[in-house]
């Protein structure tokens, strides 16, 4: 877990893009930088990571250095990298100071090209400080950002670092902050001639390197509809375990946050919008989101994993630490607190799955984060695997909890059951045929099975996975099941009384277009009761989430999170008259329902 400090903003270049350009006369004294140093070790961060501006031109550097490893932490640079090509530095950094991590800029394959966007000699310098690094700081980065002036020659910049190969060469679009604001024009370039630069410039490194491990070749600021077979390659603070970081000028850490890039409308029903970093915001308000190209009908995940990271005392009775020391360092989307008998335990998720603000939403919005008390790889009775977590009533009535990540505990009532008495009742209740989409092992099967060996309903699963069809056929075997999808369905199906759709909604790639041949089979007064699950966070384990994210692909995936306000809005235009609903909310399961009859 690292910690970024920023001690200042001036700098030894003058790169043209420089997102500091405003502030280079802004630099913070050598005793604040201390405290902050000491602040990171006590919020219990593995790292300290120092950047600026430039942070090696600050005579007190070795001294900081020399203080991180004191205090049991490693060290680390963010770094034009100019004093690391002295080897007497670099030495005294990684043998004295602990120095694991550098992420060092190189803007160019040779001096002109590199001359050209930081306006400075120091090309020769910054690859020997490379030479000097590779394969002695286990975590390296090369930085080159993308702009107008480098932008045709990135195969030479992944040419000339490939023998350096103990390292990740990297590419960054440039973004629209102090000089590139400033020139935008001049600097910025398209980000569609980006992408396609970094995706050529990748391709040529990785089979230039064959079957080697090193180098790494990733990138950072372009969205991924622009770079496919790419997603994976993504890099940034965050796939950098950067938990928080502090400016010059603030008084605590906050997040590390991505404010700077955003997902516009256009990116509304992508499936990579969750790991997706979207555009800077600077060049969606300069050249609009043209370029853009959304990707549908791809599988996402439907949870993440919160993972413990360290206990923090709180005897009985003593007042809430977190509010006492500073609730601005924990991330509101990522961290909760669990609240235990004598301490509260910090969990932390460092996914891609979700963008910030669908985990924000997930946690705080609607409440769904559950301890996973299974010991399974996957999920598969939430009743009895999971316990739901809420806030804390002391929570709730503090007046910094509208900041505060918050603290959670265990709550007795099992939701999923409670919730789904409601489902179970309406399914209870039908009569006549049905039409089940979906239906995989037949999750209702046991309401309905007496009445289908009774006649009293004709029931027809429809289900693509023969072996599922077989194990509904095993209890209900005067059912009818059909081995095809919910958009193509025979002709001579005939009509039904009632459509069910249950726990597969967000399973269609497309859920209008499934439910349509379905809802114009429906006979007037008909019901259609639809039900799923939206996303949630577990909290498990270290051990059970490694298992879990390494275990094989279910090819039953989610292309969809949506809960009842969006399948409503999906179902708007079909003739149907909504009967009853049920969303989700910090105080139910993540089980949503909607029951319309044809009209």
């Amino acid at each position: 877990m690292k910690a970024l400090i920023k001690v200042g903003y001036a700098c030894n270049e003058n790169c043209t893009f420089c997102h500091t350009l405003d502030l280079r006369e802004q630099n913070d004294d050598s005793d604040r930088v201390v405290w902050k140093i000491r602040r990171a070790k006590a919020l219990g961060y593995s790292m300290v990571v120092l950047s600026g501006g430039e942070p090696t031109i600050r005579p007190e550097l070795l001294t900081w250095a020399k203080l991180v490893a004191s205090l049991g932490l490693d060290f680390g640079l963010v770094t034009n990298g100019l004093l690391l090509s002295y080897p007497h530095v670099t030495s005294e950094l990684i043998e004295n100071c602990r120095l694991r991590y550098v992420y060092m800029s190189i803007h160019g394959g040779d001096a002109k090209v590199h001359r050209s966007v930081v306006r400075a000699d120091t090309f020769d310098q910054a690859y020997r400080a490379l030479e000097l690094l590779a394969g002695r700081v286990p975590d390296l980065t090369a930085n080159c950002v993308v702009t107008n002036a480098n932008l045709p020659h990135l195969r030479a910049v992944v040419e000339k670092l490939l023998p350096l190969k103990q390292l990740a060469i990297k590419f960054s679009m440039t973004q629209p902050k102090g000089g590139g604001k400033h020139a935008f024009d001049v600097i910025v370039p398209d980000v569609e001639e980006c992408a396609a630069a970094v995706k050529q410039a990748i391709s040529h490194g990785e089979m230039l390197r064959g079957s080697e491990e090193w180098p790494r070749f990733v990138h950072d600021g372009i969205p991924f509809c622009l770079l496919p077979g790419l997603h994976e390659n993504y890099d940034d603070l965050k796939t950098h375990q950067f938990a928080t970081m502090i400016e010059s000028d603030e008084d605590d850490f906050v997040p590390v946050d991505d404010v700077a890039k955003t997902h516009p409308p256009e990116c509304d029903g992508c499936s990579l919008k969750g790991p997706c970093p979207g555009l800077f915001r600077g060049y969606l308000e300069s050249r609009g989101a043209s370029a853009l190209r959304p990707v549908r009908q791809k599988p996402r995940s439907s949870s993440f994993n919160y993972v413990p990271e360290r206990d923090i005392a709180r005897p009985k009775g003593a007042p809430c630490p977190i509010k006492t020391d500073g609730v601005s360092p924990y991330d509101r989307a990522r961290t909760l607190f669990v609240r235990m008998s004598d301490r509260m335990r910090l969990f932390r998720t460092f996914s891609r799955d979700f963008s910030d603000e669908e985990m924000l939403h997930i946690k705080e919005g609607v409440g769904q984060v559950y301890l996973d008390i299974s010991t399974k790889v996957s999920i598969d009775d939430f009743s009895k695997d999971l316990r739901k977590l809420v806030l804390s009533s002391e929570c709730r009535r503090c007046e910094k909890r509208p900041q505060c990540t918050g603290s959670w505990e265990p709550l007795k009532e099992d939701l999923f059951t409670r919730d789904d008495h409601a489902l179970r009742t309406l399914v209870g209740s039908l009569t006549g045929r049905i039409l089940d989409l979906g239906a995989g092992e037949g999750p209702y099967l046991d309401i309905l099975a007496p009445k289908i060996a009774s006649g009293e309903v004709d029931y027809v699963a429809v289900e693509p996975d023969a072996g599922r069809l077989e194990l509904i056929l095993a209890r209900a075997p005067k059912a009818r099941v059909l081995n095809t999808t919910a958009e193509r369905l025979p002709p001579d199906i005939g009509t039904f009384d009632n459509v069910l759709c249950l726990r597969a909604y967000n399973h269609f790639a497309d859920p209008q277009k499934a439910l349509e041949p379905a809802i114009l089979l429906l006979r007037n007064k008909g019901s259609l009761i639809v039900a799923d699950n939206i996303a949630f966070g577990l909290l498990r384990t270290k051990t059970q989430a490694n298992r879990a994210e390494n275990a094989p692909n279910n090819v039953f995936e989610h292309y969809r999170n949506d809960g009842a306000v969006e399948a409503e809005k999906a179902l708007s235009g079909f003739p149907l008259k909504l009967r009853q609903k049920m969303e989700t909310g910090p105080f139910s399961s993540n089980q949503w329902l909607l029951c319309y009859d044809r009209v």
